[in-house]
């Protein structure tokens, strides 16, 4: 079974092709393109599709799409074996969704939380029952920089720094790298630590684009053995969602 699988977020739509389980390639685009989305269909015989987006309207390669195949918009319902507890499932973002649905497929029978690190970094824990009930949601590494600068008279706006690991800043620009990435470090142990207080056995799956930036936060971490990386965690996700799925 050869899937299309799609992810449209706030800043970049990816698009995959699997094969059953595996993948066979994934693009991103800032703008995506009826062109883009042909060069997938004429390389592939492709079965299903499958799509989550943050967004409520169309594009013209969506309605595209619509006019090819039966494609199956990702929501609530698709769950793929969870059990979702989750107050308002109405409002749980594909993205959180579909992420749990992938940590629950690649690493069934065992507890897992799943932070990803985009525009915002959440926080989604699935039991080794395959329980979901929730999460975090907190402001991203850039949006958390870019606030910094916004927000003030005179403070300057920094990138992030992969290769600043100093407890605390000698002058503005580190003063701001160190409260930015240490709070955001600290932040990350601080949720991890909760979690891990109820599961002995546990994974801490990071995905999303600073999901390796963020393994350089915790890589002397007592968590380090625990961490996986799995940046494609939300189209395996929607893949593993379509394969269960019952047209």
């Amino acid at each position: 079974m050869t899937n299309l699988v799609i992810d449209i977020g706030n800043s970049f739509t990816k698009i995959a092709v699997f094969e059953n389980d595996g993948l066979l390639k994934v693009e991103q685009y800032q703008q995506t393109s009826i062109q883009d989305v042909e060069g997938f269909l004429r390389s592939y015989n492709i079965d299903k599709v499958i799509t989550a987006s943050v967004k409520k309207e169309k594009e013209a390669w969506q309605l595209s799409l619509d006019e090819r195949f039966r494609v199956v918009y990702f929501n609530s319902g698709l769950s793929a074996g969870i059990n979702n507890h989750y107050k308002t499932p109405d409002t749980l973002g594909a993205d959180r969704l579909a992420a749990v649905i992938g940590a629950n497929y690649l690493y069934p029978g065992k507890a897992s939380i799943v932070i990803s690190g985009g525009t915002c970094i959440t926080y989604d824990c699935i039991d080794a029952g395959a329980n979901y009930f929730g999460g975090s949601i907190s402001p991203g590494l850039k949006m958390r920089y870019n606030a910094v600068n916004y927000y003030t008279a005179a403070l300057p706006l920094v990138e992030a720094d992969k290769d600043f690991s100093s407890a605390y800043g000698y002058d503005t620009v580190t003063a701001i790298k160190s409260g930015v990435q240490n709070g955001v470090k600290f932040e990350l142990q601080g949720f991890i630590e909760n979690y891990i207080k109820t599961h002995k056995e546990y994974n801490i799956i990071l995905s999303g684009g600073d999901s390796i930036f963020f393994e350089t936060l915790l890589k002397n971490s007592i968590f380090a053995p625990y961490i996986k990386i799995e940046p494609y965690l939300v189209l395996k996700g929607l893949n593993a969602a379509i394969q269960k799925h019952n047209d």
